[in-house]
């Protein structure tokens, strides 16, 4: 089992972002312990629904999160969207001060200042990948230097595979 966890912090408020979310999850997972909290934790409208009053719940999902940031060891941040969604933000902040690795993935070419992010996203993150071959490049790399601990022949393995798909044009990431 890996020994190194990776906390995705995303958007999950539409049927897109969530299976975008468990697309990223499934890629991740070859390389790392992924905490996906539509999954692994805890939705505040599923509490609710489920009985659960709205400050109760709030405060649940709240602490659930943020022990799952704290056992982690990496963050990802996706940042697509016209704007970054204000929890993943909240999330990247608490992990960057835990001196937690951050690093962030924005496939979106749209971005809400002229300069491009605030700041207090783009200085947060050690590494921000544009495509998700980009990110699972970065992944392998990490785990190949043993840092992902997965072992290097699954890696060069999973390598192998992607760029036979890719080749034969059947790879999206």
């Amino acid at each position: 089992m890996n020994s190194k966890k990776l906390y995705l912090a995303a958007p999950l408020f539409s049927e897109a972002e969530r299976n975008y979310n468990v697309y990223l999850r499934n890629i991740l997972s070859r390389f790392y312990e992924v905490y996906l909290p539509q999954e692994d934790g805890l939705l505040m409208v599923d509490l609710v629904q489920n009985g659960m009053d709205e400050e109760t719940a709030a405060d649940v999902v709240f602490k659930n999160d943020m022990d799952a940031i704290e056992s982690c060891d990496i963050i990802l941040i996706v940042l697509d969207g016209r704007t970054v969604d204000e929890g993943a933000a909240f999330e990247l902040g608490v992990a960057f001060s835990k001196n937690k690795k951050c690093i962030a993935l924005q496939t979106d070419s749209r971005r809400l200042l002229p300069i491009g992010n605030n700041p207090m996203i783009s200085c947060s993150v050690a590494e921000a990948f544009s495509s998700i071959v980009e990110l699972v490049d970065w992944a392998k790399a990490d785990c190949i230097a043993g840092k992902g601990d997965r072992g290097n022949a699954y890696c060069v393995d999973f390598l192998r595979i992607r760029e036979e798909k890719w080749a034969a044009g059947g790879a999206s990431g």
